[in-house]
Parts: C-alpha cells; sequence; structure tokens
C-alpha cells in the first residue's frame, strides 16, 4: 500500500492506495479517532458487485451502523438525493458526532461530501472511490456538489474528506466506458505536468484499459501528488487551482447539451480537443505543436462518439458555468505541455470553431 500526503495548512489528510485495503476502513477510522456513529452512502452498481465484500467491512464495526443506496446518474445527483440521505440521517437519529463514508465514483462522492458539509452544520467523512476517474481526480480536493436546473454542480462547498481509501479491486467490475472516463482525466494530467508524463501515458494508454497494476498504482499516485501540490497551493480555487478545469468548460457545456448521454470523462477528452483548438486558434499554439498535443486524443475516437450536436447550445450552456465572471466565459488553455493560461476569453466565433473541430474528431455530424 501506498500514501499520499495532502498537507493542508487546516484539514490535512491522507490517501492510501492499494488493493484488497478497503477491509482495513475501520483499522484506518481508528487511528483517526474516527470511530464515530456510521452512514454509508452506496453506489447502487457498487453494492451489487460488491455486496459481500462491503458486508464483510461492515461486520467489523461494532458501532452503530446505517447506509442508503444511490442511484450513481447526474440526474440523481440532485437536492432529492440530498433530502434522501438527510432523511435516512435523522430517521435514525444521527447527529454531529456522525462519519459519513462514500462509497462509489464521482457523483456519489460528491454528493456525500456536500452532506457532510451542512447536516448538523458540518460532520466527518471519508471517500472510497470506486471509479478511476474518482480516484485519479475528484475523491481528493475537497470540491463537493449537487447539479442544478441543467448546471452542473452549480451548488456545492469546499470540504475535505478526513481520509480517502482506493482500493483497485473495485476497478475490477467497471464497465469499458468508465475506464475511458478515469483515463479521460489522466489525460489532463499529462498535459498539465510534463512532457514524461505526457510520454508515459501517451504510451501506455493500452495498459490503462487492460488496469495493469502497476502502471496504474503508478498514474494513480502521479495523478494525485500532482492535484495535492496544486490544491495546497489553491484549496478554494481562486488562482492555481482553475488549471484543474482543463477542458472542463467544454466538457460540461457539452454533457449538459447531450442530456448525459456521454459520460464525465468522455465530455473531458473531446472538451480537451476543443481547447486545443481554441489555443490554435488564439496562437498560443502553432499548427505544428496542435498536430502533436492532438496525437494523444486521436485513438479515443474509436472509443467516444457523439451522433449528433448543437454547436450554439453548447456555447450558451457555458455561460452558466460557475468559473465565468461577469458574464464572461473564462476557459484554461495551452501554450504547451504543462504551460497553462487561465481565464481566457475568447470570441464567440472562436469558441464555436473550436467546438466544430474538437468535436469533430469525434463525429462529423452537427446542427
Amino acid at each position: 500500500m501506498r500514501t499520499v500526503e495532502i498537507p493542508l495548512k487546516e484539514n490535512a489528510y491522507k490517501v492510501f492506495v492499494g488493493s484488497e485495503n478497503v477491509s482495513q476502513l475501520f483499522d484506518y477510522a481508528s487511528k483517526q479517532n474516527l470511530n464515530k456513529n456510521v452512514f454509508a452512502v452506496i453506489d447502487k452498481n457498487v453494492f451489487k458487485l460488491h455486496k459481500t465484500k462491503l458486508q464483510n467491512v461492515f461486520s467489523k464495526f461494532k458501532g452503530k451502523f446505517n447506509f442508503i443506496i444511490v442511484e450513481p446518474s447526474e440526474s440523481d445527483k440532485s437536492f432529492v438525493t440530498l433530502q434522501n440521505i438527510f432523511t435516512g440521517l435523522l430517521k435514525n437519529n444521527y447527529t454531529r458526532d456522525t462519519l459519513l463514508i462514500a462509497i462509489g465514483g464521482g457523483i456519489i462522492g460528491d454528493i456525500t461530501g456536500f452532506a457532510a458539509s451542512i447536516f448538523a452544520r458540518g460532520v466527518q467523512y471519508v471517500q472510497i472511490p470506486t471509479t478511476l476517474l474518482a480516484a485519479v481526480d475528484s475523491s481528493v480536493g475537497g470540491k463537493t456538489g449537487i447539479n442544478f436546473n441543467d448546471t452542473k454542480n452549480i451548488i456545492g462547498s469546499f470540504y475535505q474528506p478526513k481520509f480517502v481509501l482506493i482500493d483497485s479491486v473495485f476497478f475490477n467490475t467497471l464497465p469499458e466506458e468508465e475506464i475511458i472516463c478515469g483515463i479521460g482525466e489522466i489525460v489532463k494530467y499529462a498535459y498539465l505536468t510534463d512532457d514524461s508524463f505526457f510520454s508515459f501515458v501517451k504510451n501506455n494508454l493500452a495498459k490503462f484499459r487492460e488496469l495493469d497494476k502497476s502502471i496504474l498504482e503508478r498514474v494513480i499516485l502521479s495523478s494525485i501528488k500532482f492535484k495535492a501540490n496544486v490544491v495546497v497551493e489553491d484549496e478554494k480555487e481562486t488562482n492555481l487551482r482553475k488549471i484543474l478545469n482543463l477542458g472542463h468548460t467544454f466538457a460540461h457545456a457539452i454533457e449538459v447539451e447531450q442530456k448525459h448521454k456521454i459520460k464525465h470523462g468522455e465530455a473531458v477528452i473531446i472538451g480537451i480537443a476543443c481547447s486545443l483548438f481554441l489555443s490554435n486558434t488564439l496562437s498560443l499554439l502553432n499548427d505544428e505543436k496542435l498536430a502533436e498535443l492532438l496525437s494523444l486524443l486521436i485513438d479515443f475516437n474509436r472509443l467516444i462518439s457523439i451522433d449528433e450536436y448543437n454547436k450554439n447550445s453548447i456555447y450558451k450552456n457555458m455561460f452558466r458555468d460557475k468559473k465565468n465572471s461577469g458574464n464572461v466565459v473564462k476557459f484554461v488553455l495551452l501554450k504547451d505541455i504543462g504551460k497553462i493560461l487561465i481565464d481566457v476569453e475568447a470570441e464567440k466565433e472562436q469558441v464555436i470553431y473550436s467546438i466544430e473541430n474538437g468535436i469533430g474528431l469525434f463525429t462529423k455530424t452537427y446542427v
């Protein structure tokens, strides 16, 4: 097992990365004096696939324990699900001495973290990400929230977990599209980090899809360490942390326009392609560098597809992005690998061009 420190000035915590280590959940909790009244929020699919494993883990806890099963869909990342969690807590007389445990992908982690941040004015929680995407990205950093009014993550908070436990065994039951989603966030870090990591990711895409244990552990650790350094520098996303949104302004708008028929990690891959074209349009990347950076994404056009889309709807959706300022859409763009620009503005025609060309790598049909 490997451990990564998230050394925040306040609320520092650890990320435990291993295999078959979920069985040690309450050992980790005990070492941090977290043996409180426990309430777990569990992804419906994870519970179905790993019921026996989870029941064995839960049986080791001798205190008060209850759980709720939640649908892991964007439409269920909502006030209704939040209310269901609170109803379960109150029905079973949970109060401030509660430990919430999120067991699932990013949707489950986000909504559980948000519930923890506001129930009884704040209770402690733990993240157990069961998807590759959540493991390399959303489980670390303390972003929590729900969707509202066709706007992703618009209601939420920054609220750090007490620890994160990553057990790679959960990845073995992921469908291929979920593995691709995780690779989407890994690809993001390839652009943000350096030439060496970019080459490593590009040369090992097939091994990621095969869930090669040693390769996967290395990329998870590298991604978490990079994000940890950024989050420690800028926990509340006022400046540097914005670089982690590479591709996400496009991605969130595409997800909503597609009515979530494509998953977040898939949309991130498409969004990064759009961002690269916009960087080129704004003369931040020359044509040669654009081709070089797009080379990492080309193979995904066999795995991700959009049948049709409305470019103007996508553009309109961008104005709901929570990262905007003064009703102006702000982009994260690239000058090169590891050379990132934040809060970049662009004309509508430039953005539309980038949407057409970025999505054009994955389809040729648009309206």
